[in-house]
């Protein structure tokens, strides 16, 4: 008889209501909770921007609702897991309530990375890879990134000059401890608690209490189309920006279900078609499987942006033509990583809040070996499991060519309209191909299977990329002074690229965030 916990229909420690729909799908279980949480939170966001804005509700109804209601979905797709994730919260909030001021950050980040490692640590060496697509431990990395983003801006409002900040962190430093329904709510509104994405303290507040689009409506006040007095009408509504967002999901959805099932990752590194088919097809297999793995990743960052937008949160102001623009907290931008091509444009679109948590608590912040402090930091947020860390380590000599050959080759393809696009072409190819080849094993996770690969691709991209960094190296070393610092940030937000919990680790260093 199979042994129950082997049929992925009842691998879930959360609620069992919906099994007649996971049996009825043949969808594991544990993904319809997960989707069926992100509609409700939709659904009740829509009513939450309606019915309880900041007009018809004082921001303490409004945050108890929103932390109330996200700790229903924990408790819902986790069971009792969900006390690991609501915990961890509270054992922070005593903290920079009791702890001294000038230390509490990096308490706080002792306290949360220390709990999420050994959360991840336990997946690796007690469940031994038997773990869930939608497991806690997801919803915990996304609470470790608010917590000690709150605990290091609120160390900048209380403990640093202003003349020693930068305008960024002026901007969003916190002045006040926050209350505890405060930091509940911050930490696990329904809004955010499953799939995030991370924002700051200061633009959650603002969205409570009702000022975040008046205020950056504001900023904008006579100089789009010569109009002003922007906070004398209402507020945009987002209603289009989710709509959009929406239909990308359901496109998503479509593509997994067809395409994403249909190819799947662990064929790679399948004992036949490693043995019997030509290299080609193994390295064609290869790329078509890691695009088609993309889509699940679109499809829960976007909706989880779309929730946020429906609640009215997420507002980043007008753009060139006026028209209100709901990215603030964008996560991936999709036709950004499927057209790129280089490691840079793509790591600059890939799980962007990410990256910016990053360069928030850690890159901007260490005053030297900023690169190693930034990848110890990235590998401990993702977790323990081997395959991880082969992506991190096939990474650096990747990147470091893909930037050397930009500059030895690419002027010479900018005079000619023609030679520009074959010279996009080639190197949108490459670049896919090499993304492809450096997040395989961080789908496959385990050792074995990741050199099985690597083996089966005759390690081709490693002794490629390492020939042309050292070949380069020397070419360009005296030429541009800033040159080394410039690859090395670069080479950094690759580094530094946490996601969710299984998604490819890429450092989005997009705007504002390290170049």
């Amino acid at each position: 008889m199979m042994d129950e916990r082997e049929d992925p229909t009842f691998v879930t420690t959360g609620s069992r209501l919906l099994l007649p729909v996971s049996e009825y799908l043949g969808f594991p279980l544990d993904k319809v909770n997960f989707i069926s949480s992100q509609l409700f939170a939709l659904v009740a966001a829509f009513w939450f921007r309606l019915y309880l804005s900041s007009v018809h509700a004082n921001p303490l109804i409004r945050h108890a609702v929103a932390t109330l209601l996200g700790i229903a979905i924990l408790i819902f797709c986790f069971g009792w897991y969900s006390a690991h994730i609501v915990m961890v919260v509270i054992a922070n909030y005593l903290i920079i309530i009791k702890a001294d001021i000038n230390h509490v950050h990096k308490y706080t980040m002792l306290t949360a990375m220390g709990y999420l490692t050994a959360c991840q640590v336990s997946r690796v060496f007690i469940f031994h890879y038997g773990v869930l697509s939608t497991d806690f431990s997801g919803p915990l990395m996304i609470v470790a990134q608010k917590i000690t983003t709150l605990a290091f801006q609120l160390h900048d409002g209380m403990c640093k000059k202003s003349e020693h900040l930068t305008p960024e962190q002026r901007h969003l430093s916190i002045k006040a401890r926050p209350s505890f329904i405060e930091y509940l709510s911050y930490n696990l509104n329904f809004l955010g608690v499953m799939v995030g994405p991370c924002n700051d303290y200061q633009e959650y507040i603002d969205f409570i209490e009702g000022r975040h689009i008046s205020k950056r409506l504001r900023q904008h006040s006579g100089t789009c189309n010569g109009q002003n007095g922007y906070d004398k009408v209402p507020d945009p509504s987002p209603l289009n920006a989710v709509c959009q967002k929406l239909l990308v999901c359901s496109g998503c959805m479509l593509c997994f279900l067809t395409i994403t099932r249909a190819l799947p990752i662990t064929y790679n590194v399948d004992p036949y078609f490693v043995n019997h088919a030509p290299f080609l097809t193994r390295l064609t297999y290869a790329f078509f499987s890691i695009q088609a793995a993309r889509p699940k990743f679109y499809f829960a960052w976007t909706l989880a942006d779309a929730v946020n937008n429906a609640a009215g949160f997420g507002f980043s102001g007008l753009d060139e033509n006026g028209k209100p623009s709901w990215d603030l907290i964008r996560n991936v931008n999709i036709l950004g990583i499927e057209t790129a091509t280089s490691f840079k444009t793509f790591i600059d679109n890939w799980n962007i809040r990410t990256g910016v948590w990053l360069k928030t608590v850690c890159y901007d912040r260490a005053p030297k070996h900023r690169l190693a402090l930034t990848f110890i930091l990235s590998a401990l947020w993702h977790g323990v499991y081997p395959g991880y860390y082969f992506t991190f380590i096939t990474a650096i000599p990747i990147t470091m060519a893909a930037r050397a050959i930009r500059k030895s080759v690419r002027h010479h393809f900018l005079g000619y309209r023609g030679l520009k696009l074959g010279y996009d072409v080639i190197t949108w190819a490459a670049t896919q191909l090499a993304i492809c080849y450096t997040v395989m094993p961080f789908l496959l996770l385990a050792v074995e299977p990741t050199l099985v690969y690597y083996r089966s691709m005759y390690f081709h991209v490693h002794i490629i990329s390492i020939l042309a960094a050292i070949a380069l190296h020397r070419k360009h070393k005296p030429r541009e002074p800033s040159a080394t610092t410039k690859t090395l940030s670069s080479t950094s937000s690759f580094l530094s690229a946490p996601c969710s919990a299984e998604c490819p680790p890429v450092y989005s260093n997009n705007n504002d965030k390290v170049d």
